[in-house]
C-alpha cells in the first residue's frame, strides 16, 4: 500500500481487548469499519448507508494478523481503494503501530439499494469522488 493512503487514529481501549490480553478478531474487523466510515466521510458527504442514492453491503471480509495489539496502543489504519468497478470497490487496509504492520485486510463493498432489497450501480457522484480522492 502506497504512503498516501488515507490514515485514521484508533487507541485500543479495554472493550478491544480479548481473554488473551490483545486486540479481538472482531475488534480489528470493527476498527476496519471505523477506519471506512472516516474514509468516506473524507470523500464528502457519504456513509455505509448513503452513497447518494444508495448503501454499501460487504459480503465477505479478510484478515491478515502480523502483530499483536495491547491494551492503550495507538495505532495508524491506511485505507485506500484497490480495484472499482461498475457497482463495487475493493478497499485495503493496514494496521500500524509506531510504523511496524500490526494487522492488514481488504473488504469488498457492493452498492446496495436497501429498499429493493438488491445491488445497483456506483452513483456517479460518489464514484467521482472516490476516482478524485484517489487519483484514479
Amino acid at each position: 500500500m502506497v504512503e498516501t493512503a488515507f490514515h485514521f487514529s484508533h487507541r485500543v481501549g479495554v472493550a478491544d481487548v480479548n481473554y488473551g490480553g490483545h486486540v479481538s478478531n472482531s475488534a480489528v474487523l470493527n476498527i476496519f469499519q471505523d477506519a471506512r466510515i472516516a474514509y468516506l466521510a473524507a470523500l464528502g458527504p457519504f456513509s455505509e448507508i448513503d452513497l447518494g442514492g444508495c448503501g454499501l453491503i460487504m459480503p465477505e471480509a479478510h484478515v491478515y494478523y502480523r502483530r499483536e495489539m495491547f491494551l492503550a496502543d495507538q495505532l495508524v489504519i491506511r485505507v485506500r481503494t484497490v480495484e472499482l468497478k461498475r457497482s463495487s470497490f475493493t478497499l485495503d487496509y493496514r494496521i500500524l503501530r509506531d510504523g511496524t504492520l500490526t494487522a492488514e485486510g481488504q473488504t469488498p463493498l457492493v452498492c446496495f439499494d436497501y429498499a429493493k432489497h438488491k445491488p445497483c450501480r456506483m452513483p456517479q457522484l460518489f464514484k467521482s469522488a472516490l476516482i478524485s480522492f484517489e487519483g484514479l
